[in-house]
């Protein structure tokens, strides 16, 4: 088989490099983490490999695809609308900024978008451990009204991660109180410390508590609060060097779990 083309994707965080006909149909793809050569036909095996030779290092595994698991067998067979996993950062303030967008000549700017470009960064920050076998979700409804803005689950645990708007201002933290800029001192930890109880209960698994502020000029801590991180968007990758307390197997269970919107209305 000749004139096959090497094509780059993404797929949670990993690159994998698929083997196509020039018709675009695909014979395998090369998952370089994973050390691993997924072949749809066991025909094709010397025309791929020969295809893959310029991009393979190392020993690799080359088989028919993995038969899926339970986590995979659970995302399967959640309907479209259950599936949190599609949700992107932010979501629920996306909506409401279209369903009642700003004013076009609004005297302050929307306070919405604000929010929405903390929780992107955030997100981003977040989205960028799955490399590392992490496993997030953004938005994720209570009932009731509330929602945790993102929740990560990797080998260090679950930790429900709070966004705080502060792009070029001061945030000082003294514990449950929460200032940012020259705006009143809110009792912020209070709802940051509820929001992952409550995913702790939903889950039945350990959820410690993150305060992102977002864009912060500094942040100061009075004293390290009780049972919460405080950590910058730009710091969030220290996660990711915690010591491991779950299993891959674990974080896969717990995000197919997580990521079915039936979990979050027992509560």
């Amino acid at each position: 088989m000749t004139d096959l083309r090497v094509v780059p994707t993404h797929r949670q965080g990993h690159q994998l490099l698929h083997v196509t006909t020039a018709s675009g149909r695909t014979l395998a793809w090369y998952d370089r983490e994973d050390s691993r050569v997924t072949l749809l036909s066991t025909r094709d095996t010397d025309a791929v490999l020969a295809a893959l030779a310029p991009y393979l290092t190392g020993r690799v595994t080359v088989g028919p695809p993995v038969l899926p698991g339970p986590a995979d067998l659970a995302r399967l067979s959640l309907h479209p609308d259950d599936d949190l996993a599609p949700n992107r950062p932010g979501e629920s303030l996306r909506v409401a900024l279209d369903r009642d967008p700003s004013p076009p000549r609004r005297l302050r700017a929307d306070p919405r978008k604000a929010a929405l470009a903390a929780e992107e960064a955030t997100g981003a920050a977040l989205d960028a451990l799955e490399a590392g076998g992490w496993r997030v979700l953004h938005s994720v409804p209570l009932p009731g009204g509330d929602r945790v803005p993102h929740l990560a689950i990797g080998p260090a645990g679950l930790f429900a991660v709070h966004t705080l708007p502060a792009r070029r201002r001061q945030v000082h933290v003294d514990d449950p109180l929460v200032t940012v800029g020259r705006s009143a001192a809110h009792p912020l930890l209070r709802t940051v410390r509820a929001l992952a109880d409550r995913a702790s209960h939903a889950l039945a698994a350990e959820v410690r508590a993150v305060l992102a502020p977002a864009g912060a000029a500094r942040v100061t801590v009075t004293a390290a609060p009780r049972d919460i991180r405080v950590l910058r968007d730009t710091e969030l990758s220290a996660l990711a060097r915690e010591d491991a307390v779950l299993k891959p197997a674990d974080v896969e269970s717990l995000h197919a779990t997580a990521r079915d919107r039936a979990t979050w209305h027992r509560l």
